[in-house]
């Protein structure tokens, strides 16, 4: 009511100037109007603070997820920062500007790893422990809208600095989409298959810094360009679907594309007793829920797949078709009986479950994928690949808002081998909030079938590695 009556005061005070001007001298012209000056400026203050306000509500009901919905807050709002979109640098009744950051730098070290790993077919490859420091991934993204609140863009430069000279370290990218209505939101450009829960717009909401577990990176699929349809079929039934160029297109030019539309990425997932699962979703209940949220979700991917068409075997974030042991199928006689796949036809289907409640936090995922169709220069051994997995990750508010212990453990049952991993870590938040904090890991490896540069596991990998890492989102 207060601010209701200084609005009134206002309104009455800016109608009887003209009538004061008449009947006063120039210093009470000047009094008055300074009292007007005062006055906006304490309409001013008294705005930001109903800002303030709607965006701490919207945290609380949304979660600090660019998941909330895109028409809050309306056009026209003080600049400032807004969890879950960044900083504000621009507001109007024509577009608005977004400007968000993800970085970190980490400490890693492989020293106990095992010095070499022989595959399945008696191979046998050396491995080089790193002991290093890394500023690693850096993420600049530009989000927001133009013309009309439903016409969205995201654009943003992502580069991982200890994939300096492997392909496409450095990333320039983004989609455009329309937002119809609740139910149908149509997008284009690069986006992820959503192949798995951390291929769904997850990130950066995990447990572990920006890695999976082994199970998760050998089943995936990756970022590629395409469309995508995604949107709300009924009260906590969400849906998302995409036809795309092929599993992972960084580091793969146009050239090497065939000229079929050949993979397809599908998930749906249903979230009935809150009807959220807080910010994107994620990993880890650090909003700490008073009410029992659930998730159940599952996810289906088809591709044609050819050698050309595969990402260089160290670039980031790649996902590439491999054997149990490690073995790509698309290199030099992977069989070892002198025959070379071309093609290849890869289905992958996953189902997941997770709760969160008062901190805790549970959920298992589980893999099935199948690879037939080979298109070879000869005979092979095998008609199909057949493999199987799960992973598991828990975590706990040991202290709200500042202390988050977790555990993941990951297997994938194959045809050549069954390696499995084992994650043991903390997450500490020293300012009470999710965009900033300090990650501490160690990760056991039993003969891990993936590994690049940009993740603390290697190919091959035998034993324990150790992290620390300082994070920024933003």
């Amino acid at each position: 009511m207060r601010k209701s009556t200084t609005l009134s005061a206002a309104l009455c005070a800016a109608m009887l100037a003209p009538n004061a001007v008449a009947e006063t001298d120039s210093k009470a012209v000047e009094q008055q109007l300074q009292e007007l000056k005062t006055l906006r400026q304490n309409l001013e203050q008294q705005s930001q603070q109903f800002d303030q306000r709607i965006q701490k509500l919207e945290t609380e009901l949304y979660g600090e997820s660019t998941a909330a919905p895109s028409n809050a807050p309306q056009p026209g709002t003080s600049l400032g920062y807004r969890p879950g979109r960044g900083f504000n640098l621009f507001s109007s009744d024509m577009g608005e500007v977004n400007f968000g950051v993800f970085s970190y730098t980490r400490y890693l070290n492989q020293k106990d790893f095992d010095r070499t790993y022989t595959d399945s077919f008696g191979n046998t490859i050396s491995i080089d422990p790193r002991n290093d420091f890394q500023f690693q991934k850096v993420n600049i993204s530009f989000k927001g809208w133009i013309f009309d609140p439903k016409l969205k863009y995201l654009f943003y430069t992502w580069t991982s600095n200890t994939s300096q000279g492997d392909p496409a370290q450095v990333v320039v990218a983004g989609n455009l989409g329309y937002h119809f209505n609740p139910a149908f939101k149509l997008y284009a450009g690069i986006g992820a298959l959503p192949s798995t829960r951390s291929t769904n717009y997850t990130f950066p909401n995990w447990l572990k810094n920006d890695h999976r577990t082994i199970a998760d990176e050998f089943f995936r699929g990756s970022y590629t360009t395409g469309i995508w349809a995604e949107g709300q079929i009924a009260e906590g039934l969400m849906y998302r679907a995409m036809l795309g160029n092929n599993l992972s297109q960084l580091g793969v030019s146009g050239n090497q594309l065939d000229d079929g539309l050949n993979t397809v990425s599908g998930s749906l997932w249903w979230m009935p007793t809150t009807g959220e699962f807080g910010p994107g979703e994620g990993f880890g209940d650090y909003e700490f829920h008073e009410q029992l949220a659930t998730r159940f979700g599952i996810h289906f991917t088809h591709s044609r797949e050819d050698a050309q068409a595969q990402p260089g075997t160290n670039s980031f974030e790649n996902s590439q078709i491999r054997l149990s042991d490690g073995t790509l199928i698309f290199q030099q006689d992977p069989f070892a009986n002198g025959s070379t796949i071309d093609q290849a036809t890869y289905q992958m289907a996953a189902a997941n479950a997770g709760l969160k409640y008062r901190g805790w936090f549970l959920e298992a995922e589980f893999y099935h994928r199948w690879v037939d169709k080979f298109d070879a220069t000869g005979p092979l051994p095998v008609d199909e690949l057949d493999d199987k997995g799960y992973q598991v990750q828990a975590s706990m508010m040991a202290i709200p808002k500042v202390l988050q212990p977790y555990v993941a453990y990951s297997e994938i049952q194959g045809e050549y081998g069954t390696p499995h991993d084992l994650s043991v870590g903390f997450n500490w938040f020293p300012f009470k909030r999710k965009e900033f904090r300090f990650n501490v890991q160690g990760l056991y490896l039993k003969d891990s079938p993936v590994g690049y540069s940009s993740v603390p596991f290697q190919l091959g990998g035998n034993g324990w590695a150790f992290t620390t890492d300082m994070v920024l989102a933003f």
